[in-house]
């Protein structure tokens, strides 16, 4: 497999980021996943790293170096982040659940697949043109029954990982990649303020290490003071023997058996909560972008 991928993640005018995002990939397969903590409730930004963890490391489990069923895993994953996250509140005996919504994709051979739960989107663009994306779950994105045209509130959601109803999942049918694919996994931060007219456009005419952080600051200047937090990952699938240079991530070099992850392993106990600190965050964000240009450069 070979793609170009850049991730972006900005606090705005919140006081603190409860976004997180990742990939992870071995020799044969990527994973790439996203997941916004819900305001309203408390410690959206464990609700959403629970997320990237559990799916992270049963991926590693179950990638060897493929998975064999990636509907069955999107699913049985993203049910097993939303148990994490419920036992997690039942341990500390919380009021109110913890809560978070989910967009993973798994790229395989020559195909893509992905599970949302929420409303972070996943876009695919290709020749210019948005040839899909996810849906919302909630009431802007869902037909009413009544098929009232009246105003709805798009933050108003229906389902999501943490609440103590049981989430419900959309996955995709597998997409056949085609050479210069884009795909962007994003939270409402992005999507909320920017149309998918402008994010279709910057993906198609930017390479996605300029595309990414472009849209970031587009959709903080547009949220202003009060912006959301802004969190996105976009990638460009690249076919082995597509002619050019070598660009962005080829898993033909891994060894057999090697795992690669900007996801950290493990769960957070009761008390670890505290160590997702802010800064370090931002540094790790910042370090992997920093070894994605260098390798970029090298390859170059």
């Amino acid at each position: 497999m070979k793609f170009s991928v850049f991730q972006v993640s900005r606090k705005g005018g919140r006081l603190k980021n409860e976004d997180r995002m990742g990939y992870c990939y071995t020799r044969e397969s990527g994973l790439f996943v996203l997941a916004d903590g819900m305001g309203g409730h408390p410690e959206g930004e464990v609700a959403a790293q629970m997320a990237l963890q559990t799916i992270a490391a049963l991926y590693q489990r179950e990638a060897r170096p493929v998975v064999k069923d990636v509907r069955a895993f999107l699913t049985s994953s993203a049910l097993s982040a939303h148990q994490q996250i419920m036992r997690y509140a039942g341990n500390k005996a919380m009021l109110d659940t913890p809560r978070t919504t989910l967009v993973a994709a798994v790229l395989q051979g020559t195909t893509a697949t992905w599970v949302h739960c929420g409303d972070s989107r996943l876009y695919v663009v290709r020749g210019g043109q948005m040839l899909m994306r996810t849906r919302d779950h909630s009431h802007a994105e869902r037909p009413r029954l009544d098929g009232g045209t009246e105003p709805v509130n798009r933050n108003l959601l229906l389902t999501c990982l943490g609440s103590p109803s049981t989430p419900t999942l959309d996955i995709s049918a597998p997409l056949t990649l085609q050479q210069g694919d884009r795909i962007m996994l994003c939270s409402d931060g992005l999507w909320g303020v920017l149309d998918d007219e402008q994010i279709v456009r910057t993906l198609s005419n930017r390479p996605v290490s300029d595309a990414a952080p472009e849209l970031a600051e587009a959709a903080l200047r547009n949220g202003g003071a009060h912006s959301d937090n802004v969190t996105l990952i976009a990638l460009e699938w690249e076919t082995p023997d597509a002619p050019g240079k070598d660009r962005g991530v080829s898993t033909e070099t891994i060894s057999e058996g090697v795992f690669a992850s900007t996801i950290q392993a493990g769960m957070p106990s009761d008390g670890e909560a505290d160590d997702l600190d802010e800064d370090a965050i931002e540094r790790s964000i910042a370090e992997i972008n920093e070894a994605i240009r260098r390798s970029a450069a090298r390859k170059g």
